[in-house]
């Protein structure tokens, strides 16, 4: 969704669907672009579906959508929406990079929902670019591309890239583009006809605040765990979180046992296996990799406090 489009109108809008796409993302992205046209009565948006063949695609949620067109018979288009889900890289193949790079060079706008900027970063298509995806995806992305800027924004809109955080950020992304196109009052309209109370601008948190996901509004465990969620790779000792949060080690223990009800050693040790979890399922990195971004020091340390956690090894939780 470009920022400078000044073509005709429909604008249209491609939307590459791959398997296990999320729906619900897509639907966030298309509905207020549908609406908007009610509304004014005129036609000022139009889309596509496309699918790497052709033939119908699968979301995640088990619900199947017929494509449009393939890739291989679109050659041009102004903007272009790549919709993915869990494992995306496991969809790009070598004809899909050459399609996304002949689509760059004809001048379209490439964007991803959700955590479709992991297939245009693996395409070689986001150096120099600043992105966001879901929070979930994020740390995964940051380990797999380094070197590319990551934002935990909602969405992200660039001169020639854009990207959300998929849910309903993609459709805060489509009202922000409605306001910039066609006037910040049809963006009202649309937001009111979706029951959307708020039109969040691209700098509204992706999460609840931390004290509300703790059930807390106690300040000193709410900066403890801030602490921990921020030294995952390169964990703190629990005597340093608490010096860092302003409290003693015991004060710690015993806001941690009766807020939370866990140790701080458990709950610092669950975020960690946590991490590794989702490590394990969305990337390739393999165990010890995985085991290093989350603090541990050994492929065999990590295994063991897995197994703990888990009942299962990295190695089984990676094969399904």
């Amino acid at each position: 969704m470009r920022l400078d489009y000044s073509g005709p109108t429909p604008e249209l809008v491609g939307f590459l669907l791959l398997p296990r796409f999320s729906m619900m993302a897509f639907f966030s992205a298309v509905e207020p672009l549908r609406i908007a046209n009610r509304i004014s009565g005129r036609p000022l948006f139009d889309w596509t579906l496309l699918s790497q063949d052709g033939e119908p695609v699968t979301a995640s949620n088990g619900m199947t959508l017929l494509a449009d067109q393939s890739i291989e018979e679109v050659h041009h288009l102004p903007s272009l929406a790549v919709c993915s889900g869990f494992d995306p890289e496991s969809c790009l193949s070598r004809a899909l990079m050459r399609w996304l790079h002949r689509m760059d060079e004809a001048g379209c706008v490439l964007g991803g929902l959700d955590t479709g900027c992991f297939l245009l970063a693996a395409a070689g298509l986001l150096e120099g670019e600043r992105v966001t995806l879901h929070w979930e995806s994020l740390p995964a992305f940051q380990e797999r591309f380094p070197a590319i800027e990551t934002s935990d924004e909602l969405f992200e809109l660039g001169r020639r890239r854009f990207s959300c955080a998929g849910g309903a950020a993609a459709m805060d992304m489509a009202l922000d583009v409605i306001a910039r196109r066609h006037g910040h009052q049809l963006a009202i309209d649309v937001s009111e006809q979706l029951v959307h109370e708020r039109i969040r601008t691209r700098r509204d948190q992706q999460r609840m605040t931390l004290a509300r996901r703790l059930g807390t509004h106690r300040r000193r465990l709410v900066e403890a765990v801030d602490l921990m969620e921020q030294h995952l790779e390169t964990p703190l000792s629990l005597a340093e979180v608490a010096q860092r949060s302003g409290i003693s080690l015991r004060h710690l223990q015993r806001l941690f046992e009766r807020e939370l009800g866990q140790s701080p050693r458990e709950w610092y040790l669950g975020l960690r296996l946590e991490r590794a979890r989702y490590l394990l399922e969305e990337t390739d990195l393999d165990i010890l990799a995985v085991g290093l971004a989350c603090g541990f020091g050994s492929s065999s340390s990590f295994s063991r406090a897995f197994r703990g956690h888990y009942g299962r090894s990295p190695r089984q939780i990676r094969k399904g």
